[in-house]
């Protein structure tokens, strides 16, 4: 690993963590030449995944961005940074089971709706608003009808009567 202080590439670790439940290794490392300190990140390489966007463009999948989208849409939330990853993580994971690593742009808005959806019902219309380009109030108000639990209003009957 090369140094960003004095850019030598002998270096020793002094600690290792684990961190994300095993997903990635936090490595502290000391610079021989010049005993700067930093910190390394390593997690396995995930396959390349690319977008096909509606319009048919194809763009490399980018994990900052779908964290991003879901944060913007999380903002002011009682929803947890830790939440949100675990969320993108899901979300990546399901992704990369496909076997052509190409994903449709539908499927992860999908995806992201439906996780939340169960997280948090703000946020879903937040996101929902933008993921299926909302125009007017209406719009909103339809998709806040969705959310609404649909209660049985059907009375059992007593028995005999």
């Amino acid at each position: 690993m090369r140094c960003p202080k004095c850019g030598c590439v002998d270096d020793k670790v002094i600690d290792s963590r684990s961190s994300r439940e095993g997903a990635t290794v936090r490595r502290r490392r000391e610079c021989v030449g010049c005993l700067h300190r930093f910190t390394t990140y390593e997690h396995v390489e995930e396959q390349v995944l690319v977008v096909v966007k509606r319009d048919g463009r194809r763009e490399d999948f980018s994990r900052e961005k779908l964290a991003g989208g879901i944060r913007r849409a999380c903002q002011k939330r009682p929803v947890s940074e830790e939440q949100i990853m675990q969320l993108v993580d899901s979300i990546i994971n399901d992704l990369s089971s496909g076997p052509d690593g190409e994903v449709q742009g539908r499927e992860i808005g999908a995806r992201v709706m439906d996780a939340l959806r169960g997280l948090d019902p703000i946020a879903y219309v937040r996101y929902a608003s933008v993921y299926r380009r909302f125009e007017e109030a209406t719009d909103f108000v339809q998709e806040v009808k969705k959310l609404e639990v649909k209660h049985d209003t059907l009375t059992a009957r007593l028995p005999g009567l």
